[in-house]
């Protein structure tokens, strides 16, 4: 029980008669029974308010939700009573969430029911518990609240955002891939596995017809091809510190690379490939390679709750483990937020995995350097920071250089840039047969 504001008032009013009664001694007796009347009302209505069957509150919420993207949790809150009832409601949300809506405060009818929708944003992916619903039920008289806690556990997953990978989807059934940057170039009779034969077509290559095929059915025929359907894509996902990254007003660096990850997977399980996965830095997982569509639910469900540490990477390790593992030719997408020191353990990881896998390393540039070059320099310490960070790049660029030289094929993007680029770069793969 909590006093309400109804009765501070009260004691308010009951106070300055005690100020009235220091000057007029006649009025004490009445103030002192004013006081008593007071007491047994206080009394009165918290024995009432303690008999009272407390509202019956249930919550309706999703268990699977994407990271940052609003959703709506519903209250339904039941007043048992024959009487009216005003109930302030707030649910304990967990705590890596944005909220708007609560609390709420209603003034229910007897035995009506009604319905409290409000918005919810996780801003972190994983499994997060809603804890109990809250209430604050007026007393009878309206001098008291009572709190009453609802025990209501309530476990949601939140996965990476998965817009991209539908929107993906939507786009690729109305092969307008080109909307999102996905490059297509279309092509005849080039490929890695033969399809089908058909009728020759202006523009087909003369490797491409099929003479005695021709000389059957005294038609120019020519052989058709597709990309190679069974190959096999394993990404090395860098949980170390640096992926901890964040972008001012975007999410880090770590959860573009995931984004990233899922939707390239979409695209080659789309092609009949292989995807599998091995997170290193921190949290060592690891996927075995494998076809179908549900793959992709796979790694979702193996990946939702998956956080960078405070580890630094571990290349060689990570290279070696992939190379005694996968013993299929595979392309092999290195994940990462490259530095310069990382130079020479990076190359000697390239080397390994190069043996038997082609290697793309894909790093996250940071925009917040670039930022510093392009604004104004009108101090001193404005020439020097941009001094500084026109030196770091090129210290980066030269580590970049040395591992393409090393035989690695790399892309150096920004973190919002990384999805596109690495679909892209896949399809150029599939293209030229490099697998």
């Amino acid at each position: 029980m909590r006093p309400a504001p109804r009765l501070f008032w009260l004691l308010a009013g009951w106070l300055a008669w005690a100020v009235l009664a220091s000057f007029w001694p006649e009025l004490v007796t009445p103030w002192a029974a004013g006081g008593i009347v007071l007491l047994l009302l206080v009394a009165l209505d918290g024995w009432q308010a303690w008999r009272k069957t407390p509202p019956r509150i249930a919550r309706k919420a999703a268990h699977s939700l994407p990271v940052g993207a609003w959703h709506e949790v519903l209250l339904e809150i039941d007043n048992p009573l024959p009487r009216k009832s005003v109930i302030r409601i707030f649910d304990h949300y967990p705590s890596a969430c944005e909220m708007e809506g609560l609390p709420f405060t209603f003034t229910l009818a007897p035995q009506t029911r009604a319905k409290a929708p409000y918005r919810l944003r996780f801003t972190a992916r994983g499994e997060h518990s809603f804890a109990g619903i809250e209430a604050l039920v007026d007393s009878p008289f309206g001098l008291l609240r009572r709190r009453v806690f609802i025990d209501a556990p309530h476990r949601a997953r939140v996965y990476p955002n998965f817009a991209a990978i539908a929107k993906y989807a939507l786009l690729a059934t109305d092969n307008h891939l080109s909307q999102i940057g996905v490059r297509q170039r279309r092509r005849r009779g080039e490929g890695m596995s033969f399809h089908q034969l058909r009728e020759y077509r202006e523009g087909d290559t003369p490797r491409q017809i099929d003479w005695k095929a021709t000389a059957r059915v005294n038609k120019l025929t020519s052989r058709e091809y597709q990309d190679e359907r069974d190959q096999q894509i394993m990404f090395l996902l860098d949980c170390g510190n640096r992926m901890r990254a964040r972008e001012e007003g975007a999410l880090s660096h770590f959860d573009e690379a995931l984004n990233a990850l899922l939707l390239l997977a979409h695209v080659a399980l789309r092609q009949g490939d292989a995807v599998g996965c091995m997170s290193f830095g921190h949290d060592t997982r690891l996927i075995p390679a494998r076809k179908g569509h549900a793959t992709l639910n796979v790694l979702m469900e193996r990946l939702f709750d998956l956080e960078p540490g405070s580890n630094s990477p571990d290349y060689r390790s990570a290279a070696t483990h992939i190379a005694q593992t996968v013993r299929k030719r595979s392309l092999v997408l290195i994940l990462t937020n490259l530095r310069d020191e990382d130079d020479e353990e990076l190359r000697d990881a390239i080397a390994v995995l190069r043996r038997r896998h082609l290697v793309l390393l894909a790093s996250l540039r940071e925009t917040a350097v670039q930022h510093l070059i392009e604004k104004p320099r009108n101090t001193f310490e404005a020439a020097l920071e941009a001094a500084a960070a026109l030196q770091y790049i090129g210290i980066r660029s030269a580590a970049i250089e040395r591992l393409r030289r090393s035989g690695a094929h790399v892309l150096d993007v920004t973190p919002t840039a990384l999805p596109i680029a690495l679909v892209n770069r896949y399809l150029d793969f599939k293209r030229s047969g490099a697998l």
